[in-house]
């Protein structure tokens, strides 16, 4: 038997044990199942619902995983838009208006998020079909998602072309920030795991993230330094 010669030890760690695909076994792979493989080999993505509403006053809400940090001092942030040979009511409503919200995705309401995908048509308000509710803050044109508790208010920018898969990365700079006070730590992070924001694995898989530990910054000869084994020592 194999177990007579190898240790378990030396299982975990034996090179043919692992899956292999090279990219010749990518171009040759269905197209469901290699959309699948790609979009979830790369590790979980943000979860959020962009929000905006066209100048003629209708809405519109879209799941997003692509949403990215880009700077804090301007506070920026970006997301991918796909090929523009599709009608996209989103990106045509920033373009309108010049700004959009950015709105986290919570574990009660992963089911509602994810039917904003479907392809509704123009005139039909994903808020409508959906059972998400809107919301104005602060005389912000474009609607907020009122089931979120971690919310952005967005100002479009800029956007750059991006020729190797003709898709689009839109940046924009962050006007509003709204959440539950109780989420944020005295030196500003946000503990999003406390205000249960999931996290999406490739297309449609959601998450609920734990945190595991939270680490000073690194510098080169110090001891890593952890803020929760700190707080235990001064309880």
């Amino acid at each position: 038997m194999l177990s007579d010669f190898i240790t378990l030890r030396q299982l975990t760690i034996l090179p043919f044990f692992m899956k292999h695909y090279n990219t010749r076994d990518i171009a040759k792979m269905d197209k469901i199942f290699r959309l699948n493989l790609i979009n979830s080999c790369t590790g979980y993505k943000s979860a959020n619902l962009l929000a905006t509403r066209s100048s003629t006053g209708k809405t519109n809400v879209a799941v997003f995983n692509s949403v990215m940090h880009l700077g804090s001092n301007p506070p920026l942030l970006g997301f991918i838009l796909r090929p523009a040979t599709i009608p996209r009511n989103t990106f045509k409503n920033i373009k309108e208006t010049g700004v959009f919200t950015v709105n986290h995705i919570h574990q009660d309401m992963i089911e509602q998020a994810h039917q904003t995908a479907a392809k509704y048509e123009e005139h039909i308000s994903e808020f409508h079909k959906t059972g998400l509710e809107e919301e104005y803050l602060d005389d912000f044109f474009a609607p907020y998602v009122k089931q979120s508790s971690i919310k952005l208010g967005c100002r479009y920018l800029n956007e750059y072309h991006i020729i190797e898969n003709d898709t689009v990365l839109v940046v924009a700079e962050i006007k509003h920030i709204y959440f539950e006070e109780g989420i944020q730590m005295p030196d500003g992070w946000l503990r999003l795991d406390d205000a249960g924001t999931v996290a999406i694995n490739g297309l449609d898989g959601y998450a609920l993230p734990t945190l595991l530990d939270r680490f000073h910054y690194a510098r080169p000869g110090i001891e890593i330094k952890s803020f929760f084994k700190e707080e235990k020592t001064k309880k």
